[in-house]
């Protein structure tokens, strides 16, 4: 990918890859402290500044080399929101609030997204050197903002959909999931390397992603 290219997909792709993963974090703090843990906002996260939010290998690094080896769709994402489960006024229910807040939030964008790309497909279209740049940003905010859906959802620790197992399922189990949580990571990048994601799970986020994008058509 020639170097025009790698900039004129950052500035395509930076701005929904941001607001997607901070708006993300930020969902998971705002549910806890609403839910008795005011962690996430004592620590000065519940805000938009992406400062704040930035991992440098999560938010920058993973984002910019999937950019570069031209990968059909970008994951990323930011520091994990401090959250103090002791806190919660129910633990084991409020954590599945919590936990769900994150890919709803991404949901929510998305759709967001959708009506964006229906105003400018429908009502500015005919200014193009509007319409263009806004139309791709539009579609890029759809794609992220349905791969963390769909990804953020798998249950396994330390994912979202994780922690939304471990909270609805009895006791022991729940327990003996939990437990798989310090190895999560690179069960996902094993699942990752091996194509178990590109094979399952990318049908699933083009044929949302696509469908989503029709509905602005």
């Amino acid at each position: 990918m020639d170097i025009d290219s790698i900039l004129r997909g950052i500035s395509i792709w930076a701005l929904p890859v941001l607001l997607a993963i901070v708006l993300h974090e930020v969902a998971h703090g705002w549910v806890a402290d609403k839910l008795g843990d005011d962690t996430a906002r004592w620590m000065g996260r519940l805000t938009l500044n992406p400062i704040k939010h930035i991992d440098p290998i999560g938010t920058i690094l993973i984002p910019a080399a999937l950019l570069i080896m031209g990968a059909p769709f970008l994951f990323g994402y930011a520091k994990p929101v401090p959250i103090n489960f002791n806190k919660l006024r129910n633990p084991k229910r409020d954590m599945v609030w919590v936990a769900l807040a994150g890919p709803l939030t991404n949901l929510i964008l998305a759709l967001i997204s959708v009506l964006l790309l229906w105003f400018t497909i429908h009502v500015i279209g005919s200014v193009a050197w509007i319409a263009q740049p806004l139309a791709l940003m539009c579609q890029a905010s759809i794609m992220i903002n349905v791969v963390l859906f769909v990804v953020n959802l798998i249950p396994l620790p330390p994912l979202d959909g994780g922690r939304v197992a471990t909270g609805l399922l009895p006791g022991p189990l729940a327990y003996q999931l939990s437990r798989v949580e310090p190895y999560g990571f690179f069960i996902l990048v094993g699942l990752l390397v091996l194509g178990v994601f590109q094979t399952v799970l990318g049908p699933i986020i083009f044929g949302l992603s696509k469908a989503l994008m029709t509905l602005a058509l």
